[in-house]
């Protein structure tokens, strides 16, 4: 029997009698398709640095990006437009109030302003490229213009989903047949809009989470403080009972998928120096293994949907970090060190072009990779309260969430 974590809100009969269930809005699935496609251009246009180097602002991967905000924008800008010049007067009343005089919904707003920064980043990094050269992080004052645009679409993509789920679920105890389908397919357009946010919440702190740093503590404080916040919120949000799980199996669907398809596609460096001769493209990384932890949090999640957000808070970060912290130092340590995960399907052996394949600790942990035991425990002290902060403000996000109906 699934559990229902959070009750739905009392109907009334005078509700149900003025205002007409709502459906699924074709802009929703826009949206959803354009944080589908800004994170794979993301990933395809990372992979193109690790592999090509040269890049133009008309490139296959930033093409693909810019498709993502342009649809995101297009259909969100339309249906802001729609409410404000056709809209209802019940339509508005459900809208938020844009400068006096627009009405949008609250995921519409954010996919329009995600779609104009990522817009207005391109020529901005195409001129950073042609005075500064290549980058040398993820995170350069162009990208990050991007990604916050990047962010803007895909949280806007699932806040547009949760708002009509919402509204559904006003009408379940209603209509509760007539809906149930439709909840389903809400519930995963909201697993892959918020599996596409966790994605790019990865992205965004790669460079950190890499498997020469997994027995590092550093590691595992990142980890504590930018997933828990995500998946403890998507976990609140809905009524589901594995929301956390489908909403982590995205985001490595999504890896796994852009980690073996990628690669199977010619490439070759065109920007020196040229340490490393390939003739494919290189992959990104092997997602973390954040499933584990999340089929987890939703097993604890159901068994003490009773408690309150602050007792629940010690229990989901505690074991979040305690059973990502074995997992991945383990799998860690295999990607690292084993041959059997130099292959297409865990990838270890891609390798960027500028440095040097025959280098002593491309398959092994030099010293600076590890920690003493000391350091280690004090480190992952600090990790628990960095994944304690991050889970009670994840709770707290969810809730909200889990209210909108605009």
């Amino acid at each position: 029997m699934q559990a229902v974590l959070n009750p739905p809100p009392p109907t009334t009969g005078k509700a149900v009698a003025i205002e007409e269930s709502p459906g699924i809005p074709v802009y929703i699935y826009a949206t959803v398709f354009a944080s589908f496609c800004v994170i794979t251009g993301l990933i395809w246009d990372i992979c193109w640095h690790l592999s090509i180097g040269r890049d133009g602002l008309l490139s296959p991967p930033h093409l693909v990006i810019y498709l993502g905000a342009v649809v995101s924008g297009l259909f969100s800008g339309y249906e802001i437009l729609r409410k404000t010049f056709w809209g209802s007067a019940q339509e508005k009343a459900k809208s938020v109030k844009i400068w006096g005089f627009f009405y949008s919904s609250l995921g519409s707003l954010f996919c329009v302003w995600g779609a104009l920064s990522m817009l207005t980043s391109a020529p901005f990094d195409d001129w950073w490229h042609n005075t500064y050269g290549l980058d040398v992080t993820i995170l350069s004052p162009p990208h990050t213009v991007l990604i916050l645009g990047i962010i803007g679409i895909q949280f806007g993509a699932m806040i547009s989903v949760i708002a009509v789920k919402n509204q559904i679920r006003f009408f379940r105890n209603i209509h509760f047949n007539n809906h149930k389908n439709l909840d389903k397919v809400l519930f995963w357009l909201f697993a892959l809009s918020a599996g596409f946010l966790l994605t790019i919440w990865y992205t965004l702190i790669s460079e950190e989470l890499g498997r020469m740093r997994t027995h590092r503590s550093s590691f595992y404080i990142f980890a504590g403080a930018a997933f828990p916040i995500l998946m403890m919120a998507v976990g609140k949000a809905v009524s589901h009972k594995w929301a956390t799980t489908a909403v982590a199996a995205v985001y490595t669907v999504l890896m796994l998928g852009t980690l073996w398809i990628i690669p199977l596609f010619p490439a070759e460096p065109k920007l020196g120096p040229i340490l490393n001769h390939f003739d494919h493209y290189q992959g990104f990384q092997f997602p973390l293994l954040l499933i584990i932890p999340a089929i987890v949090i939703d097993l604890l999640r159901n068994r003490f949907a009773y408690l309150n957000d602050w007792k629940l808070t010690p229990i989901f970060a505690c074991a979040f970090l305690l059973v990502f912290f074995v997992v991945q130092w383990y799998f860690g340590a295999f990607l690292m060190e084993s041959p059997y995960a130099r292959n297409w399907i865990f990838g270890s052996h891609y390798w960027y072009f500028g440095n040097s394949p025959d280098w002593q600790y491309r398959y092994k942990f030099g010293p600076w990779m590890v920690e003493s035991t000391p350091d280690l425990l004090k480190g992952l002290g600090i990790a628990l309260i960095a994944t304690l902060i991050s889970t009670r403000i994840g709770l707290a996000w969810g809730n909200w969430m889990y209210k909108i109906q605009r």
